[in-house]
């Protein structure tokens, strides 16, 4: 791929070539990282891509401000609709730890640690292969090393993967910002794979190149993963402000969408109106209340009962409870197993009222913000799917499944 391309895929250009004479072969090698890394990150004006879309460079200038830090590549991937950072780590791995090793240069870090969930097996395996061609040709100035991290939700909050890698549970909390205080008392560096996949590029080729697709308020590109309701459960890489109707469109979804929901199992239902008007950036998906946060679109079909699919998810989420608190280990369970009432054809009236102000008492009172992802999805869904509360109410289980709601053990790679 030439450095002036305009053209996608870009992250997934080496699809079916992991290898680093591949990877070599395709981006050249590697620009040292460096102050001037920082500022070309500002320029660029990239989010990250796990979720919060918080600006990279801040995290960055907070990092490199303070001595003996550390990188931690956060891999764990916990959503299960979500396969774009296994799929990264199959495919092009070296593009994710050139980032990881750029960013550590940039910041002064000491090290660099990889976390990968202890279920996606394949991704280690490929990170470990990758890892060893790196260190015989004597590709990283900064040691890195693997993790296999213990599966679960919450492991994947950063403060809780921090906690983790210090030895104790994997808990989220609230009690230090990990670019202040992280691995060790050491400040920290975290971000997802894909982030750093684009920071290798954007180190190389600059960030006009990386707003050469894209919108003027949001460039660049974003992987996202297309489940539920469709013929072909894949990860897209797409450029920011594309029609969500236009991206869901090449997966063979069922005829008519009745809604998606957008950003995971923590993200947000969009109704059949809002998908036809939504783009993927935030300033599309904000009218609706949404974010893209981790990437993940699943679609529900007319054969599909959309209330269904809220209340597995919610029933899903509460079983993630780290039982920290009240609102997650109580709050949630009450709910969902209030929303499956919905579900059923005896629900009280005025119940959905009730859920509500339920909703309203847990959110903002969690020890983390897991109840507080499971408060967005629980409304916007019974919000997107009011027709459905009313049909079940009034004439009885509709009888239609939810749609699928995790994704099958390989999906396909769209480039």
């Amino acid at each position: 791929m030439s450095p002036t391309s305009h053209y996608l895929p870009r992250l997934l250009a080496t699809v079916g070539r992991p290898d680093l004479a591949a990877h070599l072969q395709q981006w050249g090698p590697r620009p040292a990282g460096g102050p001037g890394l920082i500022h070309e990150l500002g320029r660029a004006r990239l989010g990250g891509r796990g979720g919060a879309g918080f600006p990279a460079t801040r995290k960055w200038s907070s990092v490199a401000e303070r001595r003996g830090s550390v990188v931690v590549v956060n891999a764990t991937e916990g959503e299960p609709a979500s396969n774009k950072d296994k799929t990264l780590l199959l495919h092009a791995p070296h593009l994710i730890l050139d980032g990881a090793a750029m960013a550590a240069e940039a910041v002064g870090a000491s090290e660099v640690i990889v976390c990968i969930d202890e279920h996606a097996s394949t991704a280690w395996r490929a990170t470990g292969h990758a890892l060893a061609e790196r260190a015989r040709h004597r590709q990283d100035r900064v040691p890195v090393r693997m993790e296999v991290a213990p599966a679960g939700y919450v492991t994947g909050e950063e403060s809780a993967l921090i906690g983790w890698i210090n030895g104790a549970a994997p808990l989220p909390t609230f009690a230090s910002r990990p670019w202040e205080q992280g691995v060790d008392g050491r400040p920290t560096l975290v971000h997802n794979p894909e982030t750093l996949a684009h920071v290798a590029l954007i180190g190389r080729f600059g960030a006009d190149w990386f707003a050469s697709v894209g919108g003027a308020a949001h460039p660049g590109s974003a992987l996202v993963t297309i489940s539920g309701d469709v013929r072909h459960p894949s990860v897209h890489e797409v450029a920011l402000g594309t029609r969500l109707t236009d991206l869901i469109g090449p997966a063979g979804p069922s005829e008519p969408v009745q809604g998606v929901l957008i950003g995971g199992y923590a993200g947000t239902w969009l109704d059949a109106a809002a998908v036809a008007a939504a783009t993927v950036d935030p300033e599309g998906l904000a009218p609706a209340g949404a974010s893209l946060g981790c990437g993940v679109i699943v679609v529900v079909g007319p054969q599909s009962c959309g209330l269904r699919a809220v209340a597995a998810i919610a029933s899903w989420l509460a079983g993630q409870s780290a039982g920290q608190c009240g609102p997650c280990a109580r709050g949630l369970p009450t709910v969902a197993d209030a929303v499956g009432r919905l579900v059923g054809p005896n629900a009280p009236p005025r119940w959905n009222a009730q859920i509500d102000r339920w909703l309203w008492m847990i959110e903002g009172r969690g020890a983390c913000h897991h109840p507080d992802g499971a408060v967005r999805m629980i409304r916007s869904g019974i919000q997107a799917f009011q027709g459905e509360v009313d049909h079940h109410r009034h004439a009885g289980d509709c009888h239609r499944p939810a749609p699928p709601l995790a994704l099958p053990r390989s999906s396909e790679v769209m480039v």
